[in-house]
């Protein structure tokens, strides 16, 4: 026997040990999205829409320049899913919900991407935070509006703690922001917050985070590099508990128990198209949350995806005694030059669910994307409205769930495609399910978080052109709520 013949079996064996690996690997790549050959994430399988629909066209999360020209764009676009009400106006970041301990419902929403870069709009609609009494849905009243000075411009800090009823931001800008925190009791009447203090201890705001007990506001000024714990036990009198500086972090979300913290990791060099480090970055904060002196607070993990943008949020939720967050990536393109990137070539991040049950090794489990975000559709679509921008169009903002243990569905405000509704049934492989998108002759612009009323099917979110939306879900997509199961984290 040659040398050859006697390394034959051998060979054959490593052969069949190879393809086997590929194998292995090709499926795990297709439970995560990405199609067999390609380096992109799959778009998610669209909804199917049943009676009362008013669906898309070919591309899915696409508003064509044909369909405004038409006059089909103003009609809007749903799917399973119908309008219950609108105010119109401006809309920002958030959109909250809350009732209070005498059965009043309240929606609280920031009327300004960027102050004052809406004012002419806000002199017709109003300035703000706006609080709206929903408790009838279909006739959503203004009560109030809050126009502190935080509440003038809270950015994407705006957050409200529901066991507590205190409802919380700091003064900022896309930027950083002069950090003025404010804190108003909304539990006693939430049709008329209260003021409880304000304090310029948040140093510098932009985005900010609740611990699950209420005692800890945490706040990320995000191009200012600073990350803040604030104490909040005697809401009174906030204070300090721990301050870092050279950390470039978005928004914040913490674990059930408070002592881990899942932040939105921009990165520090700003310079680039991307930015190097950008994903999750989970961090240990237990001596903050059981108040040791001098706390220390250690970086537990990184997690990077090549698909990604610019890291806005990562929503934490549970699933049969697992751990995961719902992370979604804002707009196209990320850092100083941006404009070095044409739109149509820019990645667009979306959103991805991530398993976080070991805090040090986090994993993506799939993702939640549209057609029209795809590198595919790009090009085609850069001259429909809005579209051409890097810090819009086609792209995600921010997702939430209805509650944190076992969510069975999604909701994600996707700038010029609207409000979708996803199906998280199987987190391996999510479903859309329904999407409601109103555009205005410029083109869509939902930034907001939703907020949802499980008991009465509903999602509130709000667009930056045309104001706030309640949204009944229809053809059984309903059926992935379960009612009584609280309001939205």
């Amino acid at each position: 026997m040659s040398v050859s013949e006697s390394r034959a079996p051998a060979v054959r064996q490593l052969v069949v040990a190879l393809v086997a690996t590929i194998a292995t690997l090709l499926t795990v790549a297709t439970d995560l999205g990405f199609a067999e050959g390609a380096s992109f994430p799959s778009a998610t399988p669209r909804a199917q829409c049943g009676p009362g629909s008013l669906p898309e066209g070919k591309v899915q999360g696409r508003v064509p320049a044909a369909d405004y020209d038409s006059g089909r764009a103003a009609r809007g676009y749903r799917c399973n899913a119908r309008q219950v009400a609108h105010r119109p106006g401006t809309g920002g970041y958030k959109v909250l919900r809350y009732t209070d301990r005498a059965g009043h419902r309240c929606v609280y929403y920031d009327s300004t991407r960027t102050f004052p870069t809406d004012v002419f709009e806000q002199a017709q609609s109003g300035f703000g935070v706006v609080v709206v009494d929903v408790t009838r849905a279909d006739r959503p009243r203004v009560t109030t509006t809050l126009t502190t000075p935080t509440m003038l411009s809270p950015h994407e800090s705006l957050l409200l703690h529901h066991r507590r009823g205190l409802l919380a931001a700091v003064l900022g800008n896309a930027y950083a922001g002069p950090g003025v925190l404010e804190l108003y009791d909304v539990r006693t009447d939430c049709r008329r917050p209260r003021l409880v203090s304000r304090t310029t201890e948040a140093v510098l705001g932009h985005e900010s985070g609740w611990s699950p007990d209420g005692r800890t506001f945490y706040v990320a000024s995000s191009g200012g590099q600073t990350f803040v714990a604030l104490d909040v036990s005697d809401p009174a009198r906030p204070s300090i508990l721990f301050s870092q500086r050279g950390v470039n972090y978005h928004g914040l979300r913490l674990s059930d128990d408070g002592r881990t913290l899942y932040a939105a990791h921009i990165g520090n060099d700003l310079s680039g198209a991307t930015l190097p480090g950008e994903g999750l970055r989970i961090l240990d904060v237990g001596d903050i949350q059981d108040r040791r002196p001098d706390p220390q607070v250690e970086v537990l993990a990184d997690l990077t995806w090549r698909e990604g943008s610019i890291p806005q949020v990562a929503q934490p939720f549970t699933r049969d005694g697992r751990d995961y967050v719902l992370e979604v990536d804002e707009f196209s393109t990320a850092g100083l030059n941006h404009g070095s990137v044409k739109p149509q070539d820019a990645t667009v991040g979306a959103a991805r669910i991530i398993d976080v049950t070991d805090p040090r090794r986090p994993s993506v489990v799939s993702h939640l994307r549209l057609g029209v975000q795809q590198p595919a559709a790009r090009a085609a679509s850069i001259g429909d409205p809005g579209a051409g921008t890097p810090l819009g169009g086609y792209t995600a903002h921010y997702c939430s769930v209805p509650y944190r243990e076992g969510p069975r569905i999604a909701a994600c405000s996707m700038i010029g495609s609207g409000l979708r509704i996803f199906d998280l049934t199987d987190l391996r492989r999510p479903r859309e399910a329904a999407y409601f998108n109103m555009p205005s002759s410029d083109g869509a612009a939902a930034f907001s978080q939703p907020a949802w009323d499980v008991r009465r099917r509903l999602v509130y979110y709000s667009d930056a052109s045309s104001g706030l939306y309640a949204v009944r879900l229809t053809n059984g997509v309903e059926d992935l709520l379960r009612p009584g199961r609280g309001d939205a984290p």
